[in-house]
């Protein structure tokens, strides 16, 4: 966390140095200085923050490097706030005169008190840093080397902690035995590569491990080893553990020159030459990237016996990267249903296997926390096995100050470690997001865009080049999937993440974490701990009232609520309001009636979301807010946004629509404004513009529509209102947005037809994946048959009297329909090799309907047919089981 906070402080400096050193003045030299010194310790902070575990000198030093890196930001906003933001009033070409005022030369004087302040505190730290890397021996060149000695020391708490599943004889386990050992021995000659994987201690090795030692197994191969890998591995020395395996397996000596040979080529080439005398069957155990796998591969010879190569793994493109080119099988490991937890834990826990009656539900709610994770309830049952039974408040105890028992030195210290093993393997921007993650409510089902919006408003995001930012922050969420961090529990379209959550012991993890580094506060309404400095604050539910009056929100950067907030007081939400630093504002589903303020004096501000909440009206004073890049008042009572809504040239997301918005409802409610909407260039995200905005006559075009073309950076667009008169206008402002992902259009009344069956060039709209389309359509869109990328359609009181089938049958990465009072026809007819990766198909409210026929090779992935309100239709679809 320390290095990402210096990383961000680093980025700053220098946009400060080079875009306002005029302002800076004599102070330049100083801001200069921190900069260098900052800078020479980020690289041993890699080393410090893998090594401050075992060390509290090193935590304390870590602790002052990161809170002076916060307060050196803290310095520069403040330092903008005075004076960069003066050009935005115009004051640029005056600012000699400003320099000379009473009130900015003392501001000045402020900041230039604070800089030197930090300056004298970072000669201090500084001080500490030259001593530790003479204690510690450690070089700025060699801190990869001093990461990989941490890392292998935390490697050995990962085997430690398999064996400990393993003697746990685990339940559950037989039926992906079964699965794996016929994945082994199943009759054909082809080189078959096996890869388990899922999250620390879900009890991949000791799956593997008895698959590996089954009787039929070691029957069936002449040739076996188990060769574990780690985090950082020596390659040399893996390749010789391997032949000395390989060795004891045949009861023969290792060859006395291969501890001699430091060729891995030759070594490699000693192996293969091995594996060719029989089948063999050879695991390799904790695979944690793709680098190991491309360089053993080489070593295994496809000897067309049925040889195997087993390997475990937390990180899904591993296990599905290493199948690629092979005849592969992925087994995805599953947690331990309730049933199959609680016979581990009672097994585990009491000599008869059999829980007390008065201990039942205190049991119950402990092993929930567990969600099936083998190696936790097993060190749980451990730390529970020694507890009198009698005595319901130490189980209670236990119960309640679970958090606290991961930080201990017992069992469950094991799965703090264990869990701790993938923390410690992410990149520094990957830590900071996932310890981000805390800060949602336990059991919350998180939403995943409402989090990476969160992500790119801290900041935590790094702008890639030639990648937008959004997508660099999906696929941050992407890569905690992919290392088994986080759950996906639902996706949308296109395969596209809906909502996430982290398994109940990590959260504990993070959260300890989160608390230690003061990433934020969280208040549950009950007791908080609260830091010396509140920089991000975050309300679940109710605010805890008990002590505010002490707490300083001067350096308050992030304000979140989640859940309905009734208690929040006016008096305190304008205390928190109050600092200048804020940059991210979420208040979602808070009972506000109006936006207040204070709000609009947060130069500063990127974020602002109020979603849910009653706001009605929004105030010229938006304009002021000429750094906000996300704007969310979606759900909102909000209909019209003034003409200031222009000034905000950063805006990349502006989403407003009405509270009754649903795929299911013919027309949603949005925003009208006269501001030139084209002016927002920056725009990625606009959803929904009312086309009827500022029309002087019935035969005039929408403004707004004509303003569309102009916004070549959307990604999301809605529409709602669209006159018939409007469609051609539109298209044409299609040709435009070559970006364009998403695209919903309504039409302004029911009987209104959307007419946008004009010409686009087919190189246009190649990158739409979803297309809602609510109103009258005479005839289906031509341009709909060159959507290449669209992944999922959606109609919705379209009429047509054509089959709609007709123009999306060939679109090669269609997955989802959905058909809601689309089609007046008799029938529908799915026809050979149409539709070949549609997946869903909703056909609702379709009252002419009498049949559907689907011919051989058509839909051959349908995996779900919803069919609804077809009063006419009589029997199922014919040919759904050809």
């Amino acid at each position: 966390m320390a290095d990402t906070v210096l990383s961000f402080v680093l980025d700053n400096l220098s946009i400060i140095l080079r875009e306002e050193g005029r302002l800076l003045g004599g102070l330049r030299q100083e801001v200069q200085h921190i900069k260098d010194e900052l800078g020479h310790m980020r690289a041993f902070l890699k080393v410090a923050e893998a090594k401050e575990d075992g060390d509290p000198r090193l935590q304390e030093w870590i602790k002052q490097v990161r809170e002076a890196a916060y307060d050196t930001e803290d310095v520069l906003d403040d330092f903008v706030f005075h004076f960069a933001r003066q050009r935005s009033k115009g004051f640029y070409g005056s600012m000699k005169r400003t320099f000379n005022s009473i009130k900015n030369l003392r501001a000045r004087q402020r900041v230039a008190s604070k800089i030197q302040s930090i300056q004298a505190r970072i000669r201090h730290i500084s001080e500490g840093h030259q001593r530790y890397q003479s204690e510690y021996g450690i070089s700025t060149d060699r801190v990869s080397e001093s990461v990989a000695a941490v890392d292998n020391k935390a490697w050995r708490y990962s085997r430690d902690d398999a064996l400990l599943v393993e003697e746990a004889k685990l339940v559950g386990i037989e039926k992906p035995k079964r699965q794996l050992i016929s994945q082994l021995l199943e009759c054909d000659s082809e080189f078959k590569i096996i890869s388990v994987v899922g999250m620390g201690g879900l009890g991949k090795t000791t799956l593997v491990k008895k698959v590996h030692e089954d009787a039929a197994v070691r029957r069936h191969f002449q040739i076996r080893a188990w060769v574990t890998v780690s985090q950082t591995f020596n390659f040399e020395e893996l390749l010789k553990s391997l032949i000395r395996k390989l060795h004891v397996e045949i009861k023969k000596p290792v060859p006395q020159f291969i501890e001699s040979m430091t060729d891995t080529s030759e070594l490699k080439e000693f192996i293969k030459d091995f594996l060719r005398q029989g089948r063999y069957v050879i695991v390799f155990d904790d695979v944690w990237d793709m680098e190991f796998w491309n360089s053993i591969k080489f070593a295994m010879p496809d000897n067309s016996n049925g040889s195997r190569v087993m390997l475990t793994t937390r990180k899904k493109d591993v296990a599905s990267a290493s199948c690629k080119g092979f005849c592969g099988y992925v087994h995805k490991m599953e947690s331990l249903s309730f049933e199959e937890s609680w016979t581990l834990f009672c097994n585990r826990t009491f000599e008869d296997g059999c829980c007390p009656d008065h201990l039942k539900n205190v049991a119950q709610v402990i092993l929930g926390k567990c969600d099936g994770l083998p190696l936790a309830i097993v060190a749980i049952s451990g730390l529970l096995a020694v507890k009198d039974v009698s005595k319901i408040d130490e189980w209670e105890m236990v119960q309640h100050s679970l958090g606290g028992e991961l930080e201990g030195t017992g069992k469950l210290d094991r799965v703090n470690k264990i869990l701790c093993l993938s923390y410690n393997d992410l990149p520094s921007h990957l830590k900071t997001c996932l310890l981000y993650i805390s800060i949602f409510p336990e059991d919350y089902e998180i939403s995943c865009e409402q989090l990476i919006h969160l992500w790119i408003g801290e900041r935590f995001v790094e702008r890639n080049k030639g990648m937008n930012t959004e997508d660099a922050a999906w696929g941050y969420l992407k890569e905690l999937s992919n290392r088994s961090l986080i759950q996906v529990t639902a996706v949308l379209h296109d395969e596209l993440p809906w909502t996430c959550r982290i398994h109940d012991l990590l959260r504990e993890v993070i959260v300890s974490k989160c608390w230690e580094q003061n990433m934020a506060t969280v208040t549950t309404g009950k007791h908080t701990r609260w830091p010396e400095k509140v920089r991000r604050l975050v309300i679940h539910n109710l605010y805890d009232n008990s002590s505010q009056e002490s707490h300083c929100f001067d350096h308050l950067r992030s304000l979140i609520t989640f859940g309905s907030i009734e208690s929040l007081p006016q008096t305190l939400l304008s205390e928190l309001l109050s600092s200048k630093l804020l940059k991210v504002l979420d208040l979602r589903n808070t009972q506000l009636e109006e936006i207040p303020n204070e709000i609009f004096s947060l130069f500063h501000l990127k974020h602002l979301c109020l979603f849910g909440t009653r706001v009605k009206t929004v105030p010229k004073s938006i304009g002021k807010l000429q750094n906000l890049e996300y704007l969310n008042l979606g759900g909102t009572k909000v209909r019209e946004l003034p003409m200031e809504i222009e000034k905000l040239q950063k805006l990349s997301q502006l989403i407003v629509y009405g509270q009754n918005i649903s795929l299911i409802v013919h027309v949603c409610d949005g925003f009208k404004t006269s501001a030139n909407i084209g002016e927002l260039a920056t725009l990625e995200v606009l959803r929904f513009i009312d086309a009827a905005t500022i029309v002087e006559n019935d035969d005039e075009t929408s403004r707004v529509v004509k303003e569309i073309g102009k916004l070549t950076q959307l990604r999301e667009f809605g529409i709602t209102n669209l006159r018939r008169k409007d469609g051609k206008e539109l298209c044409s402002s299609f040709e435009k947005l070559i970006n364009l992902r998403e695209l919903d259009v309504s039409s302004m009344e029911k009987e209104e037809v959307i007419d946008l069956d004009h010409y686009i060039p087919s190189s246009s709209l190649q990158s739409l994946r979803l297309l809602v389309l609510r109103g009258r359509l005479e005839n289906m869109p031509q341009w709909i048959t060159s959507l290449q990328g669209l992944v999922r359609i959606v109609l919705r009181g379209s009429g047509l009297r054509q089959d709609p089938l007709e123009s999306l049958q060939h679109l090669p990465n269609l997955v989802e329909i959905k058909f809601i009072q689309t089609f007046q026809g008799e029938g529908l007819c799915f026809k050979p090799g149409g539709f070949l990766k549609l997946k869903e198909l909703i056909l609702r409210d379709l009252k002419e309907l009498r049949w559907m026929r689907v011919e051989k090779g058509a839909m051959p992935r349908l995996q779900q047919l919803i069919l609804q309100e077809i009063p006419l239709l009589e029997e199922l679809p014919l040919g759904f089981n050809t």
